[in-house]
């Protein structure tokens, strides 16, 4: 796969090179809640992952990609999961590894450059996402880039006991 291309950022097929970032994203409490996940991953799990990743979206239904600075180093994920061809959707997720790279328009410019690609290359008709009711930085992300709330599902996620809502976002393509 060809790197996508924004201003700051570049998408990048997954690398073996990426078993330590990944291992440490996947393995980090504060993002199991947006990804449900309920125990850590091992290298060797992670290894076997990265090992498939080639694997077409038409495929799997899924393209896990990395974002990357322009010096090449790995600061997030951004997914289109739940691939649809049929029905020309799929939803995006994305997360930024270090609190200190959010909200520096690392994120904003990852998902610009995935909704182009989803829209461009896959010719998809709508992109999603869920968001819980309480991040308030994704919320604006999406709202900012077009997305419109268009659902709440109520007590969607239990986390620590509790359940929260979670916010149903789709872009139509225009």
């Amino acid at each position: 796969m060809l790197t996508l291309r924004g201003e700051h950022i570049n998408l990048r097929a997954l690398e073996p090179d990426d078993l330590d970032f990944l291992y440490e994203l996947e393995n980090n409490p504060e993002v199991w809640e947006i990804s449900g996940t309920t125990a850590p991953y091992s290298r060797f799990l992670l290894k076997q992952y990265l090992e498939n990743a080639h694997r077409d979206i038409y495929e799997v239904k899924q393209l896990r990609l990395c974002i990357c600075d322009q010096d090449g180093t790995a600061l997030g994920l951004v997914d289109l999961f739940e691939f649809d061809p049929k029905n020309r959707r799929a939803g995006l997720g994305i997360v930024v590894l270090d609190e200190e790279r959010r909200n520096k328009g690392i994120g904003s410019e990852a998902v610009q450059v995935v909704l182009d690609y989803a829209f461009k290359v896959l010719d998809l008709r709508q992109v999603y996402a869920n968001v819980l009711e309480e991040n308030l930085r994704s919320i604006h992300l999406f709202k900012k880039l077009g997305f419109e709330q268009v659902g709440i599902k109520k007590d969607w996620i239990l986390s620590e006991g509790n359940y929260k809502n979670e916010i149903l976002f789709q872009k139509l393509q225009t």
